[in-house]
């Protein structure tokens, strides 16, 4: 196996090396003088470049190599979770986003602290930190494994290490100085390169196969006997099995949740719409974000869908059977689209995958770094200092973010580290983990906001207690704790979608049993300034 770069794969990163040098000194010539710039952007972002900036923050690694095992294995039932998350960002436009504008808010928890309490939103902000160490450590693990893989030729445990300290290095030089401004500008020249990246290794797959489009449409919708269709979209069966996360009942119920709490109640992503000019510009980059996911994700999908013509479709490819294909690198499973990387990409794309997979990371690490940034200085640090009573000029909360980012960056460097060695010495399968880790905090979220939003109920010590069993709700349903307190006759598999459905539900029972003692502005009353 051959990991070495030729002399085209030094030119691409030689040319990504000086657009992020030229982007990162061109963007952050102008430094922040205040919160408003640093973590907002005063509010002078163009919708388009927002909705982008969304789209970048909701796609990583994970998806740049989880997309395509996804086409490989299944089918493009996948794209029918974006019917949960249409349905998911209309509701955000209706009953959130014209209240972030209202309030003037920084962060998407200072609107719990309107309603319940500032301990309500402090609690609901270290729940979301919480959650994204985790899950953006995984993500920044996982494209540092695949960078060692391609750079190093082999995942040693000072090669991913230092893979991972160079990713977490150069999205935090990239972005410390500027804030949000620069973040969002960078998101868009990251999403260019991977969609590239993703296009041309379509086109290089596509014609490695000695088929025609017709024939290739016909292998995938007449599979090996037995196989349904790799080209369905909707599947209406009852599984709430972890295999049947995709079906279409899932994808109206527990993603149109889980893109509900990630458009409105996650600070990552909501930090993009509350850029814009007013509320309505940031309900046109909230929806324009959620139809450009549609054909992103099929890109990355039909990558899949090819590499499974090329490997377990002999017959089409002109060869003989070749047996089992091994998915391993020095013993570790890795994905299909990273063993064709690693094996018979071609000269010149291997260079542009590996600066795709990293511009995916840069995307996601970018965006985590600045969100939560933000929660860390305005609800935690900003109210303990009014607290005091200390006042401070808007310059101190400025450098504040920018210690605070690189706090984050500290302690994702460290997260994406420890899982791995998590991953040698657990049967915890990571890819999953990422994927669904953010459901942990989820759940109380959800249940929380549903209360404050559409009724009277709830406060402080309820919302404490809504987000732990929230939390162990979805702890539960993990097979590596169930198993500790039921009998191997008893255990059973549910899919991440249907814990959070679980998980808010009771979450929002939990909530309501708190009554609201305070007089303080009901968010149900508050009247839509769109």
């Amino acid at each position: 196996m051959s990991t070495l770069y030729s002399g085209l794969d030094w030119l691409v990163f030689a040319l990504y090396g000086a657009l992020l040098l030229g982007s990162g000194i061109y963007f952050n010539r102008k430094k922040s003088q205040n919160t408003q710039d640093f973590f907002l952007g005063s509010n002078t972002i163009p919708t388009w470049m927002v909705a982008i900036s969304i789209l970048a923050t909701s796609q990583s690694a994970a998806t740049f190599l989880g997309g395509p095992d996804q086409g490989y294995q299944g089918d493009l039932s996948y794209l029918a979770t974006n019917i949960g998350a249409v349905i998911a960002a209309v509701l955000v436009t209706v009953f959130l986003v014209p209240k972030f504008y209202q309030n003037k808010v920084f962060t998407v928890y200072e609107l719990l602290e309107k309603r319940m309490g500032s301990a309500a939103k402090k609690q609901a902000g270290i729940m979301y930190l919480f959650g994204r160490v985790f899950a953006s450590g995984a993500r920044l693990y996982m494209a540092a494994l695949a960078v060692a893989m391609i750079l190093f030729g082999n995942i040693a445990a000072e090669n991913v290490i230092i893979a991972t300290i160079i990713l977490t290095f150069v999205g935090l030089i990239y972005t410390v100085f500027s804030g949000i401004r620069t973040v969002i500008y960078s998101d868009v020249i990251q999403c260019v390169v991977y969609i590239s990246a993703a296009v041309f290794v379509i086109y290089f797959i596509y014609t490695a196969i000695p088929a025609s489009f017709s024939q290739i449409i016909d292998a995938l919708q007449n599979p090996s006997p037995g196989q349904s269709s790799k080209l369905a979209v909707l599947k209406f069966d009852w599984d709430f099995t972890s295999t049947g996360v995709f079906n279409f009942w899932s994808a109206i119920t527990g993603f149109m949740l889980l893109n509900f709490a990630a458009f409105g109640l996650d600070q990552d992503m909501t930090q993009r719409i509350l850029t814009c000019k007013n509320a309505k510009e940031a309900n046109k980059a909230m929806l324009l974000s959620v139809l450009l996911v549609i054909p992103v994700m099929l890109l990355f999908i039909v990558i899949g869908l090819l590499l499974y013509i090329l490997y377990q479709r002999p017959d089409i490819m002109q060869m003989s059977s070749g047996g089992e294909l091994i998915q391993s690198f020095q013993g570790e499973k890795i994905t299909i689209f990273m063993y064709y990387v690693l094996n018979e990409i071609p000269s010149g794309v291997r260079g542009l995958v590996t600066i795709g997979i990293i511009a995916a990371a840069l995307s996601t690490l970018n965006s985590g770094l600045n969100s939560m940034s933000s929660v860390i200085v305005n609800d935690l640090y900003r109210p303990f200092k009014e607290k005091q009573k200390i006042v401070m000029p808007e310059s101190h909360y400025v450098s504040a973010g920018q210690l605070g980012m690189v706090v984050v960056a500290l302690a994702l460097c460290l997260m994406a580290i420890l899982c791995f060695y998590w991953q040698r010495y657990t049967d915890m399968p990571l890819l999953k983990f990422a994927l669904s880790v953010m459901v942990f905090s989820y759940s109380g979220l959800l249940g929380v906001y549903f209360t404050a939003l559409f009724t009277e109920r709830g406060n402080q010590q309820s919302v404490f207690w809504a987000l732990t069993i929230g939390f162990l709700v979805t702890l539960f349903f993990q097979p590596y704790v169930m198993s500790m307190f039921l009998s191997e006759e008893l255990l059973f598999d549910l899919g991440f979608t249907w814990q959070l459905c679980i998980g808010a539900f009771i979450s929002f029972f939990v909530c309501m049993l708190g009554r609201n003692k305070t007089h303080a502005t009901n968010l149900t009353t508050c009247s839509d300034n769109a």
